[in-house]
């Protein structure tokens, strides 16, 4: 018998209309992040693990939900029963099947066409599908897969080789987020930086270089 996901239990407001949440799962002995960001084009959510029905309801009652963006093949999580509970789209992550109808599985760069705030910046040599997301309202927000972690032991720092498909490829494409303006930084792994996060990311990848 498989053990359940990680459940959330309350959401946080980082700022106007972006939400994260997260919970400590000890099958993968690491916090497990979400976020979620109010565009014009509606709510779209990332990488959702399970939140606790009240929380979620608040959210869907406040907000026309647009789709799901799943930022690598690892992070499947929570997706499928987001995808049911709201009836939308699903971009990226699995190919479509039994459970996920062709209709609502799309390529990441899909979700582009629905949202003109958003840019998906593929980042190759992270795990296999990592895609980088960029929302430009709100003086800007970049959401990161793996690429990028901000937990302990390690605080904000590049994803250890050992789970790379190719480390030295990952630090090279990540400076392409470089070309965004943003002020924030969600992690499907991490706390969040709220404030100065591409100084951070810049600081970073000239320190690793």
């Amino acid at each position: 018998m498989l053990n359940p996901m990680a459940m959330a239990t309350e959401i946080a407001l980082i700022a106007p209309g972006i939400y994260f949440w997260q919970a400590f799962d000890p099958k993968v002995k690491a916090d497990l992040c979400s976020s979620a960001v109010d565009t014009q084009s509606g709510l779209f959510f990332i990488d959702p693990i399970p939140l606790e029905r009240e929380s979620l309801e608040e959210v869907g009652a406040r907000h026309e939900i647009a789709g799901i963006v799943v930022t690598n093949e690892n992070h499947e999580r929570a997706t499928d029963a987001f995808a049911e509970r709201f009836r939308v789209p699903v971009f990226g992550g699995k190919t479509p099947s039994e459970s996920r109808p062709a209709g609502r599985c799309q390529p990441v760069s899909s979700a582009q066409e629905k949202c003109a705030e958003l840019t998906a910046i593929p980042v190759p040599g992270a795990p296999a599908g990592e895609t980088a997301l960029h929302f430009a309202s709100q003086g800007g927000t970049m959401l990161i897969g793996d690429a990028l972690i901000n937990l302990d032991p390690y605080g904000f720092s590049l994803l250890p080789a050992k789970y790379c498909t190719n480390a030295r490829l990952m630090r090279r494409s990540l400076e392409s987020l470089l070309d965004y303006r943003f002020e924030r930084m969600l992690f499907a792994h991490g706390t969040p930086l709220v404030s100065n996060a591409r100084v951070r990311l810049e600081q970073l990848l000239a320190s690793s270089s």
